[in-house]
């Protein structure tokens, strides 16, 4: 009798099955994905006809009465998600009013656009410049396993193909995020591009790259995508085993606020995955309030700026209060589609060495990744943290531990006699005197080697005597030391009677002005004869140096003089200074300028 009712039992059970039909069942199950309704839509990556894409935020984990609320009011769904109690549907626009008085619903909200955070898509100076080199000899990263979330990867480039482990693509809904528009390619590059002698290395040359493909072809996408692409990091085998997780993700994109992706972010750093995003391109002018965008302005993301060659944030990188670090982000040389090399500009440039830095610190053993990062930053702005910079610069040798290169300081070089600009007469013995050391080497002195602009070397050692041939001289000094970094000193002399045609700077007088919140810095260059009589008409060109980085030029007048004025500074943080050298001299009929760069500082503010 029990073997019977078993039987009737397991028959009812096979006919409910089936009744309901078994791909739902199997769906509950969570043996097979759900069906993604939008991708039945002809409309590529846009939601069907007459609906708006949004994100319902439930008040518990979405199942089938979810799903079956929404499918109710005539929506198709896209992604019903594990990480978040949210689902990404089209709903019909009229079906939102009602959704959001249901008391089961926390809100439905737009599934906003995020795009690609380039400032211009055009070396591995960045690599270089966070020390990920001297880390590379005991620590590439091997093995960690970093998310692309962006516009896929070129999984055939020479640099990239042994790196990469798959992926999916969440915008044709397929498991080949090749990738259409280049972006991710090069941010790719820049965290695992291989150390094969070859191309360009990447700050953890043996990471594994996932390419979770959220942007097409013009580097536009959804919300919803990258949730869906933070929950596959999260369990890339879609059966809820965290396991086999990925380490770190890398979103170099980004757009508005949203709940569903500030709680996907933040699931996933509590399932200790580490979120590192591009802090945004919008932050020209510097200092006007908070215009980090979002994933990076979220707590859970490491928001990342982006700083030039030297050191010196870059004018669009994006400024304010949820800013955490900066690297390197300006003329990135990476890999490109095709298999080429080119350089890139952006925050989103930036994102992916402190990403790289993270795997090799994961790599290391460290655990206290964030504090660490934070605490080894060289610091670049007016205090430990700012607005602009962050907490500095990462610094992937310190942030790592790795044991620091010998010193190897170029030699100190001066040339204490004859003075600069001296005039002898014809058939004079000059003598020269000079000095050299060395922070590895000692005194250099005797080592020195003087030369001349006419006469070549004309003599070695300390001091000597010689004479030399009538006209203007450049005299050098040079040493190399024992690590074959060399040093030099340089000075001007005139052999011969004066004349009134020799000119040189005599003067340069610096001071600021002070418009509003707007600082300038100007430079009063006076121009003299052998016989200190001002010279007009000549131009003088010239360099600014720290606080800014213009050239300007101008003419002297009556008395010799000429202003020269850098650019603006605009709300000055902390003490600047503005250096301002003269590069050239010219006027017609007169000698080239014997003293040439001679340059003068001004700080602010003043003392």
């Amino acid at each position: 009798m029990k073997v019977k009712l078993i039987i009737i039992s397991i028959i009812l059970l096979l006919v409910v099955v089936f009744a309901s039909g078994c791909i739902p069942f199997m769906e509950k199950l969570g043996l097979v994905s759900p069906t993604n309704e939008e991708q039945l839509s002809p409309e590529k990556g846009g939601p069907p006809d007459g609906l708006v894409k949004v994100l319902i935020g439930f008040r518990e984990k979405p199942g089938a009465a979810q799903q079956a609320m929404v499918k109710g009011v005539g929506g198709k769904i896209k992604y019903t998600y594990h990480i978040v109690d949210a689902i990404a549907a089209s709903i019909p626009e009229k079906a939102i009013d009602a959704l959001q008085k249901n008391p089961n619903i926390r809100y439905v909200e737009p599934d906003g656009t995020v795009y690609a955070l380039d400032a211009e898509l055009d070396n591995t100076w960045g690599v270089k410049r966070i020390g990920a080199g001297v880390v590379h000899a005991s620590n590439k990263g091997t093995d960690i396993k970093v998310a692309i979330i962006d516009t896929g990867i070129d999984y055939n480039h020479p640099d990239l193909d042994d790196n990469y482990e798959g992926g999916w693509d969440f915008v044709n809904n397929d498991d080949d995020p090749m990738d259409d528009d280049g972006h991710g390619t090069h941010v790719a590059g820049t965290v695992a591009a291989e150390d094969n002698g070859e191309g360009v290395v990447g700050v953890a040359p043996e990471a594994f790259l996932y390419a979770l493909k959220v942007l097409d072809e013009t580097g536009r996408g959804y919300v919803s995508d990258i949730v869906a692409a933070i929950e596959w990091a999260t369990d890339p085998n879609g059966d809820e085993d965290t396991s086999d997780r990925l380490d770190i993700i890398n979103m170099s994109l980004g757009g508005g606020a949203n709940s569903t992706l500030e709680d996907a972010c933040l699931s996933a750093y509590n399932e200790e995955l580490l979120l590192v995003a591009a802090a945004g391109n919008s932050g020209n002018p510097p200092g006007r309030g908070d215009n980090i965008i979002y994933p990076a302005a979220y707590d859970s993301v490491i928001a990342v700026a982006a700083t030039d060659q030297n050191d010196v944030r870059a004018r669009w990188s994006s400024t304010g209060p949820d800013l955490e670090l900066s690297a390197p982000g300006v003329a990135i040389n990476s890999t490109l589609l095709g298999g080429g090399y080119g350089e890139g500009s952006g925050t989103s440039m930036a994102s992916p060495h402190v990403t790289g830095t993270v795997a090799l610190m994961i790599a290391a053993g460290i655990t206290d990744i964030r504090n660490e990062l934070q605490s080894t930053a060289d610091d670049l702005g007016a205090t430990d943290w700012d607005s602009l910079y962050g907490y500095g610069l990462v610094n992937a040798a310190e942030a790592v531990g790795a044991p620091q290169p010998p010193l190897n300081d170029p030699p100190t070089v001066s040339i204490t006699s004859p003075t600069d600009g001296f005039i002898f007469e014809s058939g004079a013995e000059i003598s020269f005197e000079g000095t050299a050391s060395d922070t590895e080497d000692g005194n250099l002195t005797a080592s020195l080697v003087w030369t001349s602009n006419i006469d070549s070397q004309i003599g070695t050692g300390g001091s000597f005597s010689t004479t030399l041939s009538d006209g203007n001289h450049t005299i050098t000094a040079e040493v190399t030391d024992s690590g074959d970094e060399t040093g030099s000193a340089s000075i001007g002399i005139t052999v011969g009677t004066p004349s009134t045609n020799i000119m040189h700077v005599s003067d340069i007088y610096m001071s600021l002005k002070i418009a509003g919140i707007n600082v300038n810095a100007i430079a009063k260059v006076t121009i003299v004869d052998a016989s200190d009589n001002p010279v007009g008409g000549a131009i003088v060109s010239g360099s600014w140096s720290e606080a800014t980085s213009d050239k300007d030029s101008g003419v002297t007048g009556t008395y010799g003089e000429v202003s020269l004025q850098s650019n603006k500074v605009k709300n000055p943080s902390g003490i600047i200074t503005f250096t301002f050298t003269v590069d050239d001299v010219i006027k017609d009929g007169y000698t080239p300028l014997i003293n040439v760069e001679m340059s003068d500082s001004i700080t602010f503010p003043q003392k």
